[in-house]
């Protein structure tokens, strides 16, 4: 039991009670047949249900099961920092509790593994159980991401993956606050390949990331983490408002000279006051944004604080 795994499985929970006794056991039915030594390192994220309750249990029937708990919620992805900070594997594979992600997908990544890739993501050819919003948002997201970030990022993948050791050790060393997983695999760079998969619906419960407050703010961590172009577009928008503010004194003044009495009222005037404030207040908030997630990095706090583990090396906060 004690056996140093080959392929560790690591899967955050968040209020998954009802699911984590079927992810367990398709997980080991599989890595059974395998023949693999194989770790499932569950991290739960504050849940408010049973959740923690049933690591332990879990972990007391199969040692194999290994848990962290988290202080309070602090997050999917410090949820799984963490996991990849105690994972033992040699290979590391990112999945969700929920299911969506196939346990069955698992061989043909570790086949992809032993050709020589150093990370393995899992491409959705389909996503049942998803709404049209989730849908058109998701697909324009990946693609806008792709465009304006300086890492080759893959279109239509999630968290789901086998990363190589070298690669989790990499991504160990990066302890950013405001992370974004999918794009720091891409830049640590390595041999990269895609498997192909049918997302399937949940197995039980609530989706986590289906409010659009959860949705912009990982969009906002993506687009903040990998580019500039906000920062960009607002010294764009800066020089264009100078350009137009240059060539409107121009028609002023010649207005003023040869037509006196076509400029009156005060109409003109407030609306480009409120258009050049509204410009301003937004190139502000862009620069409010890169200057707060500095003001998180500058602060230094642990990614996450651990209350309580099972069967995992150590019990350090992250």
């Amino acid at each position: 039991m004690n056996t140093k795994p080959t392929i560790s499985i690591i899967a955050p929970v968040y209020n998954e009670e009802p699911v984590l006794p079927e992810l367990y056991r398709r997980v080991s039915a599989i890595m059974d047949e395998l023949g693999e030594p194989w770790e499932l390192v569950l991290v739960d994220d504050g849940s408010r249900d049973r959740s923690a309750a049933i690591i332990a249990e879990l972990h007391a029937a199969d040692p194999r099961v290994r848990g962290i708990s988290f202080s309070r919620n602090f997050g999917f992805q410090e949820a799984v920092t963490a996991g990849l900070d105690y994972a033992q594997g040699d290979a590391v594979i990112l999945t969700d509790a929920d299911l969506q992600d196939p346990p069955e997908v698992i061989p043909e990544m570790i086949a992809k593994w032993r050709e020589g890739y150093d990370v393995v993501y899992g491409v959705r050819e389909s996503r049942e159980g998803e709404t049209w919003f989730k849908l058109v948002t998701a697909k324009l997201f990946y693609r806008i991401i792709h465009r304006i970030t300086s890492v080759n990022i893959p279109l239509d993948t999630g968290d789901f993956r086998l990363m190589d050791r070298r690669v989790v050790n990499a991504l160990c060393q990066m302890r950013e606050r405001n992370r974004f997983l999918r794009g720091m695999v891409p830049w640590v760079g390595y041999r990269q390949t895609g498997v192909y998969f049918n997302r399937a619906p949940r197995f039980a419960g609530e989706a986590k990331y289906s409010s659009f407050r959860r949705m912009f703010k990982f969009a906002m961590n993506a687009v903040t983490s990998f580019s500039y172009l906000p920062l960009q577009i607002a010294t764009y928008l800066g020089f264009l408002m100078a350009a137009i503010s240059g060539l409107a004194i121009v028609i002023v003044i010649l207005l003023r000279l040869y037509a006196p009495h076509e400029l009156t009222g005060q109409a003109t005037t407030l609306v480009a006051v409120l258009f050049l404030g509204g410009v301003q207040l937004i190139s502000l908030g862009i620069i409010g944004e890169y200057l707060g997630r500095i003001y998180d990095e500058v602060k230094g706090r642990p990614l996450y604080l651990i209350n309580k583990t099972w069967g995992v090396v150590s019990e350090d906060e992250g």
